[in-house]
């Protein structure tokens, strides 16, 4: 590797907490994981650019829900650490999406653990749950719907015929094992859900301390600024109309020049990043990468 597409590598590595020790997806040799080589998931999720955008836009959405917000505002260090739950979040898919069955089952069993001690009450005295089957399957459908938009607007080339909505009906396994009940097995079921879910929804006081604390959020790395800002409006830009208008955010957040930057940053994030989580799962499947979760042109046409 060249010294650039070293530094390349390392700042994104250090940014997600990539080789931290917080997942393993070396071993063990030849285990598909939960959804294996080819898969959709597998292809949405391959792209940096689109998962970091995508979790950005999560996060303003999941926020406008008052019961996910209430566990945030709670039990969470959002105001010192906002992007934290980025990075967590980061290694929560890549793992369980590249790594095998058992670090899988593992970071679902973590993430239990940690649903376990998120409880308490809204301001007007309602209950809530970070294990709340509703709940759950709000965030996951939040977090899918986001990263399957940022892949289809910011990744590099098209999906496979299907495969839309083959990612709702894989990944649930994942919402499931957490303790969600009904999850979309379709993109239409998940934007129907979405539409359905809109008058439970809220934008007050503390919706909008949370996503300021967010937009002001500082990058790690001074070589990170210039990006950071930019990951920010795409993310921002990847969110329904509905739910910019009740951030109050003006649209478009993305224009031409942005998005021609944004674009040229994703090819460079690209060609620098070889050795993410999507190329350790292919590895210890003894398979090439390429293959896997870039789909060929002609099988796409």
């Amino acid at each position: 590797m060249s010294f650039l597409q070293r530094t390349i590598q390392g700042q994104v590595h250090r940014l997600v907490g990539f080789g931290e020790g917080a997942t393993d997806l070396d071993n063990p040799p030849g285990d598909p994981g939960l959804f294996g080589p080819g898969s959709a998931a597998w292809r949405v999720h391959s792209d940096f650019t689109a998962m970091i955008t995508g979790g950005i836009a999560a996060l303003f959405l999941q926020m406008l829900h008052p019961r996910a917000l209430a566990g945030v505002w709670d039990h969470s260090r959002w105001r010192e650490d906002t992007f934290g739950r980025l990075r967590r979040t980061a290694q929560f898919v890549g793992g369980t999406t590249y790594g095998g069955t058992a670090e899988a089952e593992r970071l679902i069993a973590k993430v239990l653990s940690i649903h376990a001690h998120v409880h308490g009450q809204l301001p007007d005295g309602t209950p809530y749950s970070a294990d709340d089957p509703d709940l759950l399957t709000w965030v996951h459908v939040t977090e899918m719907r986001c990263f399957l938009e940022a892949r289809l607007r910011y990744g590099p080339g098209p999906l496979l015929p299907g495969d839309e909505d083959r990612y709702f009906a894989e990944t649930a396994v994942i919402a499931r094992k957490l303790g969600a009940a009904w999850l979309p097995q379709t993109l239409a079921e998940a934007d129907a859900y979405l539409a359905g879910v809109r008058p439970e929804l809220r934008h007050d006081d503390r919706t909008r301390e949370v996503a300021s604390a967010l937009r002001a959020q500082s990058a790690p790395n001074p070589l990170l600024a210039l990006p950071g800002r930019l990951f920010l409006r795409a993310g921002i830009a990847l969110l329904p109309e509905w739910a910019a208008d009740m951030h109050g955010f003006t649209r478009p957040a993305l224009g031409a020049p942005s998005t021609f930057a944004l674009r040229r940053l994703a090819s460079l994030l690209r060609w620098g990043i070889r050795d993410g989580s999507p190329a350790r799962g292919a590895r210890r499947l003894g398979l090439p990468l390429d293959n896997l979760t870039a789909p060929r042109q002609k099988a796409a046409s």
